[in-house]
C-alpha cells in the first residue's frame, strides 16, 4: 500500500528539493513501507473529536491560497466514519471566501494542532459544501444545540490522506481550561493553608 499523503504532495519539484537537501532517501524508505493513512484510526479520531479548532486552506480562481481558522465547542468537527469528517458552518465575518474557492476547486487541507501537548495532524480531503436547509439531517448529525450560534452550511470532508507532523519546534499554549486543570492543585493546597492558618488564629485569639 502506498504511503497517500506522499503521494498526493510529493510532486517531481518537491522530490527534485529532497535530493538537494538529502531528505529523499529518507522518505522514499518510509513510503515503501505502506503506511495506511488514508483511512482514520482510532488515534485520528479521538485527536479530531477532542479539537476546538482546525485551520481550512483553500485555493481561489486566481491561484491563490488562502487559510482560515475555524473555531468551535470541542469536539464540533465530527468524524462521520473512518474516511469523512464534517462541521456545522457558523455564521461568521460574511465574506465567505473559503465557500466562494471551495466551488471551483474541492480540495482542500486541515490543519489541527494540539499547542499543549506538541501535537499536529494534517488532512487532505475532497469538501462538500451545502446550505443547513438543503441538508437537514447533516444539520442535524453536526450541530451542537449547547452552542449558541447560526449555522448556514455545513462542510463534508472526503478523507484522501493525513499525516502526523513531529513536535519540533512546536510552542507549547495552554487554554483557560487547561490552565486551571494545571493549577488547581496548587488552588486547592492553598485554600487549605488558609484555613490552617485562620484557624490558628482564631485559638490565639
Amino acid at each position: 500500500m502506498a504511503h497517500k499523503f506522499y503521494e498526493l504532495l510529493f510532486s517531481d519539484a518537491v522530490k527534485r528539493v529532497q535530493e538537494e537537501y538529502g531528505s529523499r532517501r529518507q522518505y522514499e524508505k518510509i513510503a515503501a513501507r505502506g503506511e495506511r493513512n488514508s483511512v482514520l484510526t482510532d488515534a485520528e479520531t479521538d485527536f479530531i473529536e477532542n479539537a476546538d479548532g482546525f485551520y481550512l486552506a483553500t485555493v481561489g480562481e486566481a491561484g491563490w491560497p488562502y487559510i482560515q481558522y475555524r473555531g468551535g465547542p470541542r469536539g464540533f468537527l465530527k468524524v462521520i466514519d473512518e474516511k469523512t469528517l464534517g462541521f456545522a458552518d457558523f455564521r461568521g465575518n460574511l465574506q465567505y471566501i473559503s465557500a466562494g474557492n471551495l466551488r471551483g476547486n474541492d480540495r482542500a487541507a486541515l490543519f489541527l494542532m494540539d499547542y499543549a501537548n506538541r501535537r499536529r495532524l494534517k488532512i487532505l480531503a475532497e469538501t462538500e459544501v451545502r446550505a443547513a436547509t438543503d441538508a437537514p439531517e447533516l444539520f442535524e448529525k453536526l450541530r451542537d444545540e449547547n452552542y449558541e450560534a447560526t449555522v448556514e452550511r455545513v462542510f463534508i470532508f472526503r478523507v484522501a490522506a493525513f499525516d502526523w507532523n513531529c513536535p519540533q519546534h512546536i510552542t507549547p499554549r495552554y487554554t483557560i481550561d487547561e490552565i486551571k486543570s494545571m493549577v488547581r492543585p496548587m488552588n486547592e493546597y492553598i485554600e487549605k493553608l488558609e484555613r490552617e492558618i485562620a484557624e490558628l488564629k482564631a485559638g490565639k485569639l
